[in-house]
């Protein structure tokens, strides 16, 4: 048994209340010598006695029970505040000053588990630079690919409706007029199909817009495409980013492309009117915090089921980070994301 555990502690404090009881006893029973003499041993003072040792250890048992537990009860609120610090992913922290018992165990396999989740969070965002870079050598390999398939849908789509057009243009020249009422049809389906053709020409365009920062940094990136978005919607985007430097490209990649996820959903379900969205460090940490005042949803039934809060979660998950939403119909909603640097 070592001296340092709590056990011994315990077995320690016991008898020292142990021999201060005796002593007080003893203490208490030559005044009784000295008062009654031979008398000491009737009856009656024997009740006085065991009741005055009884009161001596209930008052020690109080002190030395209630000293014990307060120093046990300090020492695992400081245990269950080291957790909490973990689990908000700040895996820098160490617990310092540790006694050798058994909670001062505790807290160096703690102090290893952190180490443990910092090296797991390195790891995590080397790997997440070695997808970046594999994926930045796909694209090129994806590019051909991409205008061969956009040659296929010029071919299917816009290339046939121009060619219609050309042919009902031509039909309506020939009868404007012998039959202007013909005509006036025609005219009619040129207008829905040049209608539905630039319809195809915005999606077109729509899938050639670049989907990450194309040598931006993270603060450029997001200011152009929060201007563009101010400029071709009625969203209130209130932003407020703070300029700073990160050791990975992917952490910049995958935080814009939370940001460009996050501003998807919301156009496409929330129906709000005014958006926020903060970046900040906050000791070794960077935290997003993105909120809208739209008409919100049921996070346990959507984040299962929802495609982009699953990818935006996966995100973050890849850099080590915490990913957090909160979110009440008619109340808005709420993501808060951490992660660490």
């Amino acid at each position: 048994m070592k001296v340092q555990s709590i056990r011994f502690r315990f077995i320690r404090d016991f008898l020292i209340m142990a021999l201060m009881g005796g002593l007080i006893y003893f203490v208490f029973l030559q005044f009784f010598l000295f008062k009654y003499g031979d008398q000491v041993l009737n009856t009656k003072n024997i009740l006085v006695l065991t009741f005055f040792l009884l009161i001596v250890y209930f008052i020690l048992s109080i002190y030395f029970g209630y000293r014990n537990g307060r120093v046990i009860s300090k020492r695992l609120d400081e245990v269950l505040s080291f957790v909490s610090i973990l689990r908000s992913g700040k895996y820098s922290a160490r617990a310092i000053e540790i006694e050798k018992d058994e909670i001062g165990l505790i807290f160096e396999e703690m102090n290893q588990l952190a180490m443990f989740l910092q090296d797991q969070v390195r790891s995590l965002q080397r790997l997440a630079d070695e997808k970046t870079e594999l994926a930045n050598q796909a694209h090129h390999a994806a590019v051909i690919e991409e205008r061969q398939r956009l040659a296929r849908d010029l071919h299917d789509s816009v290339s046939q409706q121009l060619f219609a057009l050309g042919m009902i243009s031509s039909a309506a020249l020939r009868t404007v007029q012998s039959d202007p009422n013909q005509t006036k049809v025609m005219l009619e389906q040129i207008a829905n199909i040049s209608a539905k053709a630039q319809g195809e020409m915005r999606a077109l365009l729509l899938h050639l817009r670049p989907i990450d920062l194309k040598g931006d940094t993270l603060n450029e990136g997001l200011n152009k495409l929060i201007h563009e978005l101010k400029e071709k919607t009625n969203l209130d985007i209130e932003c407020q980013l703070e300029h700073f430097d990160t050791p990975s490209k992917a952490i910049e990649d995958h935080i814009f492309r939370i940001v460009q996820e996050a501003l998807s959903n919301i156009l496409r379900h929330s129906q709000a009117t005014k958006v926020r969205i903060t970046l900040e460090t906050i000791k070794d940490q960077i935290h997003l915090y993105i909120s809208d005042n739209g008409k919100g949803f049921k996070v346990e039934r959507n984040l299962m089921t929802s495609y982009g809060l699953q990818t935006m979660r996966e995100r973050c998950e890849e850099l080590g980070g915490v990913f957090q939403i909160r979110s009440m119909e008619e109340e808005g909603t709420y993501i808060n994301i951490r992660i660490p640097l």
